[in-house]
């Protein structure tokens, strides 16, 4: 999507351990208007699946999922990072390794919230080594929903977890695509 590549070449900061610093407009700060167009992209490249939910884990997929959530009519459900003493008992649990936090974190659903009668969209801010999309495939799996695809804002190209998806036979479309990143010269490059 030409749109946020450039927003990323704009506004985006390579640093240090293949880390893409975008906090200025899609995961800090949000530009909605940037989200909305993001979403009516997927809508196109997603159109004809059955959709009647969209998946996303806490937190910086919040956001992108909840304008995609708008665009498709459809409720947004969030994964989320900590057990709450407002969260049911009857959950769906596994465990993830946040890439940027270098933390494990036991992620919840609530089994009254993803069922054998949703198909959904799963959407994320980031796509890297897959943890995080492996988590809530996972946790769809668990739950007996039919996952129609997974739409990712910026996939680092590089790295496994787009490749490890694809394998798997799942619909994965990513808005931009980074094929390198140098955290000395600050170039950005896309497929």
């Amino acid at each position: 999507m030409k749109l946020l590549e450039e927003r990323i070449l704009k506004d985006a900061a390579v640093r240090a351990g293949n880390v893409l610093k975008v906090d200025s407009f899609l995961n800090h700060q949000m530009d909605v208007k940037l989200f909305r167009e993001m979403a009516e992209e997927w809508k196109r490249r997603f159109s004809g699946k059955k959709i009647n939910k969209i998946l996303t884990i806490e937190a910086s997929g919040i956001g992108i999922a909840a304008i995609a959530a708008e665009v498709f009519d459809v409720p947004v459900v969030f994964a989320k990072k900590a057990k709450s003493i407002n969260l049911d008992n009857d959950n769906y649990c596994t465990k993830i390794q946040s890439y940027t936090h270098v933390n494990m974190y036991d992620v919840i659903v609530s089994k009254k919230f993803l069922t054998k009668t949703d198909h959904v969209l799963i959407i994320d801010d980031f796509l890297a080594n897959g943890c995080a999309l492996m988590g809530l495939l996972e946790l769809a799996d668990k739950a007996g929903a039919v996952v129609e695809g997974i739409g990712i804002a910026i996939e680092k190209g590089f790295q496994k977890g787009g490749q490890e998806i694809r394998a798997k036979g799942i619909q994965l479309e990513s808005l931009a695509i980074v094929e390198v990143m140098d955290d000395v010269t600050g170039e950005i490059v896309f497929r």
